[in-house]
């Protein structure tokens, strides 16, 4: 999230007015809009509302979704989902395999074969590594 929405989700949540905003904008870092800002007066203004008692909340999404798969194709991206799981690694350890293995960039995007040729390597990773 950028720094500009930080500023705007504070001011909401403090129930700043306009006015009483804009003093705050120009005590802390001498403008009179958040665009005028640059990174470090960003920075002092989120502090100060931070002192205010704004406390800002953690990102909700880690890594990537799950991809979507066809109804054909859900079963292999189940095993797919369960050797990740497994192996503790991410969606994007997955499309970087396919990166890698196929030249194509997200693993929703592979045809059925590759599909099964990408599940086929987990699984020999997992016999690798002992967790099958």
């Amino acid at each position: 999230m950028s720094w500009l929405a930080k500023i705007h989700i504070a001011k909401s949540q403090l129930g700043l007015d306009d006015e009483s905003y804009r003093a705050l904008l120009a005590r802390v870092a001498g403008v009179r809009s958040a665009k005028d800002l640059n990174p470090r007066q960003a920075g002092k203004v989120l502090a100060e509302f931070q002192r205010l008692g704004w406390t800002p909340r953690p990102g909700t999404r880690q890594g990537r979704a799950k991809p979507r798969a066809a109804k054909s194709r859900q079963a292999v991206m189940g095993k797919v989902e369960a050797l990740l799981a497994e192996a503790k690694r991410p969606w994007a350890y997955a499309d970087s395999m396919a990166m890698h293995m196929f030249q194509v960039e997200r693993v929703e995007w592979l045809d059925d074969s590759q599909l099964q040729r990408l599940m086929q390597a987990l699984i020999i990773d997992a016999r690798r590594h002992g967790r099958l």
